[in-house]
């Protein structure tokens, strides 16, 4: 690799926004992609950047299919396909098969690993200023509702 390329990949490196994944699961295989149109808004807004997404879809009777983009039919992924040539492709096939454990039978599933744009410019600078991520969480919709609805119950 020539100096040149190596100071490119040390550039990008250093302004790459944190990176996040999830897995959503669409019982009875009723994927038709209605998601797309809103993943393609954060996408032209520049908020985040999709880096890998993968279809998994399991038989009830646990047999497994993965779809790469060019697999799949544009009724199902919508715009979603215009992003084929920018993915990274770093899922593995260890990826694939823990997402397909979790999976249930007769269901359809996104696997989506996207990089946080909006980020970028506050992860550069801790990078610069010498810090490193230690931890990181999330905090699922749901557990947010139950909590807001019991601090009301509280207060009645």
């Amino acid at each position: 690799m020539t100096e040149k390329v190596e100071r490119q990949i040390d550039s990008d490196i250093d302004e790459l926004g944190p990176v996040d994944w999830i897995v959503v699961e669409f019982p009875g295989s009723r994927f038709r992609g209605e998601i797309a149109p809103a993943l393609e808004e954060l996408v032209e807004r520049g908020t985040v950047r999709v880096l890998d997404l993968l279809l998994l879809r399991k038989d009830t009777d646990g047999s497994l299919e993965a779809f790469e983009l060019a697999d799949l039919d544009e009724a199902e992924i919508g715009a979603l396909r215009s992003y084929e040539a920018e993915l990274a492709m770093l899922l593995s096939e260890e990826d694939v098969e823990a997402v397909a454990a979790a999976v249930e039978p007769g269901s359809t599933a996104a696997l989506l690993v996207w990089e946080n744009l909006w980020a970028a410019p506050f992860a550069s600078a801790i990078r610069r200023a010498g810090g490193q991520l230690v931890a990181s969480g999330r905090i699922p919709v749901q557990a947010l509702l139950a909590a807001i609805e019991a601090d009301e119950q509280e207060g009645d």
